[in-house]
């Protein structure tokens, strides 16, 4: 039995393996089915398109803002009264008397009696051995900073305002009521310009050129109860002789002072003025250069050494709100340091030819 079972057995062994060996030719097909799908067989794959802007050439830096860009100051129109015949008061102050303007152009001039502009919109002043002025300049482009001026500040504080400001007959005329003092700001060519810009009636260096005057009369028509004229920059400008005396000489002819803040260090204007016959005051310290507290003390602290050792001295600041603080409190204690704050007209030296 077990010799006849040999070959029953052998054939089952060997229907085994052809099983197995067809399961694996199947497996093989399919594989090879699979491959061929996958690499001979393209799919449709849908297209997405992304609009994007195109690249700069060169990236800009993380984390650096460009400045804006800056709008050219516009000049403003003239706010001067088209016609009035008796004179015009803010509060107790006089800010326009129709003898002191040209009717024609606004302009400011001596009246027929001799009456000045610097002396009849001039601020009251006291006696006092040791005179400080103070002029505070650049009012009237920011309202917030030219009304705490205005308000916060001693009336014996002299205020400039540009010639840039839309109100700037109101802003003068609210000053004068509060019993300040005015100047004009008068922007002139810098040494930097165009780098520096004081806007767009600037007075030029060079030759006299009739362009100058027109541009200054034309500043000088915006308003009226202003007792004199400062510079806003200038540091060209104010050593040119030949482009300066005759703006000066004109400011002379019409009863005006000129202030200078001296932030530019220009000797040469003092000498200048004195050829031109303008009464003349220059700042002798610029209290705010650094804006902090301690610092306008300490410079407030010169400027009375300043007027102890000459009798007089005059203080430039900007309409920062910490000079605004600093300069209200200095002052409370003024007086009892045996000081006294007057206006710029009180200390203006005046050529003997004038």
């Amino acid at each position: 039995m077990a010799a006849a079972s040999e070959p029953d057995e052998s054939r089952v062994s060997r229907a085994a393996r052809l099983l197995a060996l067809s399961a694996t030719a199947i497996v093989l097909l399919l594989a090879a089915g699979a491959l061929a799908v996958t690499f001979l067989v393209k799919v449709p794959q849908p297209r997405v398109t992304l609009d994007l802007p195109p690249m700069p050439a060169v990236l800009p830096a993380r984390d650096v803002v460009p400045p804006p860009a800056a709008a050219p100051a516009a000049a403003p129109p003239p706010s001067i009264p088209a016609a009035f015949t008796r004179p015009r008061f803010a509060g107790h102050a006089l800010v326009a008397d129709p003898a002191l303007i040209e009717a024609s152009s606004g302009l400011p001039r001596i009246a027929a009696d001799g009456r000045k502009p610097m002396t009849a919109y001039a601020a009251p002043a006291r006696a006092g051995r040791w005179r400080i002025a103070i002029v505070m300049s650049g009012l009237g482009l920011d309202a917030t900073a030219t009304e705490a001026a205005v308000k916060e500040l001693p009336p014996q504080v002299t205020l400039a305002f540009s010639p840039y400001a839309a109100d700037l007959q109101d802003r003068i005329d609210a000053a004068r009521a509060a019993g300040h003092e005015v100047v004009l700001d008068l922007p002139m060519e810098p040494g930097d310009f165009p780098d520096s810009d004081p806007g767009p009636d600037m007075l030029r260096a060079g030759p006299d050129d009739p362009a100058n005057r027109d541009t200054l009369h034309r500043v000088l028509a915006r308003a009226t109860g202003y007792a004199g004229v400062g510079n806003v920059l200038g540091g060209r400008f104010l050593t040119d002789r030949d482009a300066l005396s005759p703006v000066l000489g004109d400011l002379a002819r019409r009863g005006l002072y000129f202030y200078d803040d001296n932030t530019m260090t220009v000797p040469e204007a003092a000498h200048t003025a004195a050829l031109s016959g303008v009464p003349f005051a220059g700042a002798s310290e610029a209290l705010d250069t650094i804006a902090a507290a301690t610092a306008i003390d300490d410079r407030l602290s010169a400027l009375e050494a300043e007027a102890r050792a000459h009798g007089s001295a005059i203080g430039a600041a900007l309409p920062y709100p910490v000079s605004v603080a600093r300069i209200a409190r200095w002052a409370k204690s003024l007086t009892r340091r045996g000081f006294v704050l007057v206006p710029v007209s009180a200390i203006v030296a005046v050529p003997n030819n004038s």
